[in-house]
């Protein structure tokens, strides 16, 4: 585990997030974003110990798997402000990237029949390759999460689903959405999972290695459950959270539990950035054909 790469990694998703949020008051970005702030170690965590051919698929708040996944800022950047250099030549925006096995699609657990059948194709193709399915809390309102779980346990498919919950669904809390506990409707599958209250990537780096490398070697469904805490809104504005309790988690930030010195790598990842945003502002826009 090189913690220098993994803080640059995390400090990346950081930065390039908050510069996000900025052009938006800049009015140089329109639409809307979901940031990944606060939820970092996650990201980098799981991405650092996958297999270049395994699979990752996320949600509407992607960015941070992306960026962890691909180290591409400039071609994510581009992405989101329509530009013809962007991922996805400026067509899928934010929420809808596909490159290098990594998918993303907005619909709360749209793509987890997907996820299920390409972890079945390759237990089936005997590619020793995984799939990883990032969810929210918020998902398990989704009926089709389930007929999902159903499957993965009848087929015993090499399937990690990280459900990352950061207590709210949009603006609504967790006790408010959902009834019982997490763990108890995962086991009603049979699959087997953990669950950690954890922001700290030297505790969840180690576990994820030991998950990813059974879901490989045994060939069966595992889901992680992490307690975890977004920092900004759900959004860029729509943000009704009590700030004591916001402040509170910043305490928890995933930045600070790294024992690094930061100044250098800080200055490496701003510096990278702005000549990013240069390039990226001089692309042409894409062009759509309405016909």
């Amino acid at each position: 585990m090189n913690i220098s790469k993994l803080y640059e990694k995390m400090f990346l998703i950081r930065t390039f997030e908050t510069r996000l949020l900025e052009l938006f008051k800049e009015g140089k970005l329109f639409g809307t974003v979901h940031t990944y702030s606060g939820q970092e170690a996650i990201a980098v965590s799981v991405m650092d110990n996958l297999n270049k051919n395994d699979i990752v698929f996320s949600n509407h708040r992607c960015h941070g798997h992306y960026l962890a996944k691909e180290d591409d800022p400039k071609g994510l950047l581009a992405e989101i402000m329509g530009k013809e250099g962007g991922i996805c030549a400026g067509r899928g925006g934010s929420q809808h990237i596909c490159k290098n096995n990594f998918y993303s699609n907005g619909i709360q657990g749209g793509f987890l029949p997907n996820a299920l059948g390409m972890a079945f194709a390759e237990k089936y193709n005997k590619t020793g390759n995984i799939v990883v399915a990032f969810i929210g809390d918020g998902t398990l309102g989704e009926g089709i999460v389930y007929e999902t779980l159903n499957l993965a346990s009848l087929w015993q498919v090499p399937l990690l689903i990280v459900i990352e919950n950061n207590c709210y669904a949009q603006s609504t809390h967790i006790k408010n959405n959902l009834a019982g506990s997490i763990f108890d409707r995962i086991k009603a599958f049979e699959i087997r999972f953990d669950e950690f209250a954890s922001n700290d990537i030297n505790e969840l780096h180690p576990q994820f290695k030991k998950i990813i490398d059974n879901i490989r070697t045994y060939k069966c469904p595992y889901i992680s459950i992490i307690h975890t805490y977004r920092l900004n809104a759900h959004s860029k504005g729509d943000d009704f959270r009590d700030k004591k309790e916001i402040e509170y988690w910043k305490t928890k930030d995933p930045l600070k539990y790294i024992k690094i010195e930061t100044s250098e790598i800080e200055q490496k990842v701003i510096k990278r950035l702005k000549e990013i945003e240069k390039e990226v502002n001089e692309m042409p826009f894409a062009k759509f054909d309405v016909n």
